[in-house]
């Protein structure tokens, strides 16, 4: 998300090219996403010890072209909280954030979707033995 908002601050042309992708309310294509990861981790790898990617892989193809493409998973972090206090702590969020997805609705479609797409993820990584779950 990060990523994609930088680009999309900076102006350039694939920047405008991903609003024009996210304003029809698409997803940015994944090789375009791996590609970003790539160049973001390769411009501090000099540097870096490794890398925390926030909310990602999202759902097992993402994962798995992940490892394939640009560097191995050593590990997962997994926050096991519940709806109702995702839910909870979305709808507090909203009340400052200005995001218009903060609403019981959406939320309620969201939790549904990072169930269906997410706990394969987990259960890929965790026969791996590389999930940490925090409680």
């Amino acid at each position: 998300g990060d990523l994609l908002r930088e680009e999309v601050g900076s102006g350039s042309a694939r920047g405008k090219e991903f609003t024009a992708i996210m304003e029809k309310g698409e997803l940015v294509p994944l090789e375009t996403v791996l590609q970003l990861l790539k160049a973001a981790m390769v411009k501090v790898a000099a540097s870096s010890n490794g890398y925390l990617i926030d909310g990602y892989p999202r759902d097992l193809d993402q994962g798995l072209r992940f490892e394939s493409d640009v560097s191995q998973v050593n590990g997962v972090l997994y926050f096991d909280v519940s709806d109702a206090v995702m839910k909870q702590r979305l709808l507090k969020r909203g009340e400052t954030s200005g995001r218009m997805d903060d609403n019981e609705e959406t939320i309620a479609k969201r939790l549904l979707t990072f169930h269906n797409h997410t706990q394969p993820v987990i259960d890929h990584y965790s026969k791996q033995d590389k999930v940490c779950a925090i409680k």
